[in-house]
């Protein structure tokens, strides 16, 4: 994939014709080959194709910092070819199929990520419980030793760090991969456009 000079561009499109209305955010690609566009490994169909991954990390990255409101296009300009209607359908539906589906599978795993919180919050308030009993059974059973007291502390002490990793996924993990799921549902309902790009006529 090979962005032109004016790739991270966000106002509105060149002469030629605008596929989004005023204030929406655009973003030009130029490639030699629609193909370019896609992952070259993927034997699916290439509606239902991966994107390259350079091609998608441009991508993400440029959306990231577009403000969440803010609609977002997406304008593809290919060279050696007419950017037909059929082409031009195809590219929007692989690329909002391929974002839809980064979506769903980032949903997922915050799924899974929130269901291993909720396993680990029960294993260490387990554990803690455990170590306050032992500790306390400890404690009553050797009461005049010096040691007691410090074998008492630590067991408790182990049992709230055994806490550690759900406070983390519910404190601080689940939060990143909503944002990311979120992004992923904005790219998906993103315009799409191709041109050719020596044409004069604007985008399909």
């Amino acid at each position: 994939m090979i962005p032109t000079p004016a790739s991270a561009a966000t106002s509105g499109l060149p002469s030629g014709g605008s596929p989004a209305a005023e204030g929406r955010a655009v973003l030009e690609l130029h490639v030699a080959e629609l193909r370019q566009l896609f992952n070259s490994m993927d034997p699916a169909p290439f509606r239902e194709r991966d994107l390259d991954p350079k091609a998608q990390d441009y991508i993400v990255d440029w959306a990231r910092e577009v403000p969440a409101p803010r609609p977002m296009a997406l304008v593809v300009r290919i060279d050696g070819r007419t950017a037909t209607p059929e082409s031009a359908s195809m590219l929007r539906d692989a690329v909002g199929e391929y974002f839809r589906q980064r979506a769903l599978s980032t949903r997922r795993q915050m799924r899974r990520l929130l269901r291993l919180g909720r396993i680990s919050l029960l294993i260490g308030l387990v554990f803690l419980a455990i170590a306050f009993f032992v500790g306390e059974f400890i404690a009553g059973l050797f009461d005049k030793e010096r040691y007691t007291r410090l074998v008492q502390e630590s067991l408790v002490i182990g049992g709230w760090v055994a806490l550690w990793r759900p406070m983390e996924i519910f404190l601080y993990d689940w939060w990143p991969i909503r944002e990311e799921t979120r992004l992923y549902e904005r790219l998906s309902r993103m315009d799409v456009h191709l041109v050719c790009a020596g044409a004069e006529g604007g985008p399909s």
